[in-house]
């Protein structure tokens, strides 16, 4: 008989975790991709930049400026490759970006995608979190997760933890690449609102 019980006992607390567990994944939406392959819907140039659509992937070639998402987004998943195709490459993503500044948002975070301070979080041109990625091949893909919920912001390169921080604002804003006279390909951008 204590051997039913423990086996009901278990049963009903197995039962009561996947049901918590599915609930939690329901909360958090599921993914949407950001860019199709095929043009840039989704996307708004913002002041003098030219980008493409080459072999499927998101090619920025020049320009000072930036490609943002048409909608704003809180606290997300971003899920994207990316690779370098020039020498002493230069690039980011923008989240949490409003809309004033040039050739870039007055008001954002950046994951930065410079070749001597990859992977580095900087609010306009203020540390956060400093480099500690190192330099990338050109014409090497290179995944990056970046996960942001309320003030806590994580980085993961290539399925490693790179850093974790609480040292962000809360609020919302535009996602967006930046765009700095290098070439760069960006494919399976995705997001995911938490």
């Amino acid at each position: 008989m204590n051997t039913l019980r423990a086996a009901c006992l278990l049963g009903a607390l197995a039962g009561g975790l996947l049901f918590s567990v599915s609930r939690a994944a329901e909360s958090e939406g599921p993914w949407i991709s950001l860019f199709n392959g095929k043009d840039l819907t989704g996307w708004v140039k913002v002041h003098d930049i030219e980008c493409e659509v080459k072999d499927g992937n998101l090619r920025i070639l020049k320009g000072m400026g930036w490609l943002r998402t048409e909608r704003r987004f809180r606290d997300f998943v971003l899920e994207f490759e990316w690779r370098a195709l020039d020498e002493k490459y230069d690039s980011g993503v923008f989240f949490r970006a409003g809309l004033d500044g040039k050739p870039w948002p007055d008001q954002s975070y950046q994951v930065n995608l410079r070749y001597d301070m990859l992977g580095g979080l900087v609010k306009r041109f203020t540390p956060v979190v400093p480099a500690e990625t190192p330099r990338m091949p050109l014409n090497q893909w290179v995944k990056f997760r970046l996960e942001v919920k309320g003030s806590h912001v994580a980085l993961d390169v290539d399925g490693e933890r790179a850093w974790e921080t609480d040292k962000v604002e809360a609020g919302e804003g535009f996602l967006g690449i930046q765009i700095e006279d290098r070439r760069f390909d960006f494919r399976n951008l995705r997001v995911r609102e938490l």
